[in-house]
C-alpha cells in the first residue's frame, strides 16, 4: 500500500550549498531541512515513521523495522538533491519499503 508522508519542504532549497555553503560536500544543512517534515510521521494505519540523520548516516524506522543508508557523494554526487534522494531510497529499502517523490509529495510504499 502507498502512504503519503509529507509535502517536500520548499524551504530546504534555501539550504542548498550554492545558496548557503556548509562545507560537508553532501549538503548536511539541506538534508536536515528536507528531513524535517518526515522526522516523525504517524500514518493513517497507526504505523509510526521516523527519519533522522547523524553525521552522514540516515536512519529510517517504519514501525518496528529500521533501515540505514549513507549520504554518498562519490557514488551519487555532486548534486546534493540526488545524494539525499538515493540515501532515502536505500534506507527505506533496508526497512522493507519503497520511498518515492511524485509532484512534490513524499510517499512510502510497503
Amino acid at each position: 500500500m502507498k502512504w503519503r508522508l509529507a509535502e517536500e519542504s520548499s524551504g530546504a532549497d534555501d539550504h542548498l550549498p550554492e545558496v548557503k555553503p556548509d562545507g560537508s560536500g553532501v549538503g548536511i544543512n539541506y538534508a536536515d531541512a528536507y528531513l524535517k517534515p518526515i522526522a516523525k510521521v504517524l500514518l493513517e494505519d497507526g504505523t509510526r515513521v521516523t527519519c533522522s540523520r547523524r553525521g552522514i548516516k540516515l536512519t529510517m524506522k517504519i514501525g518496528d523495522k529500521a533501515g540505514e543508508a549513507l549520504l554518498r557523494r562519490l557514488e551519487h554526487g555532486p548534486d546534493v538533491r540526488v545524494i539525499l534522494r538515493k540515501a532515502l531510497c536505500e534506507a527505506a529499502a533496508n526497512a522493507g519499503a519503497t520511498f518515492s517523490v511524485t509532484d512534490g509529495v513524499m510517499y512510502l510504499e510497503f
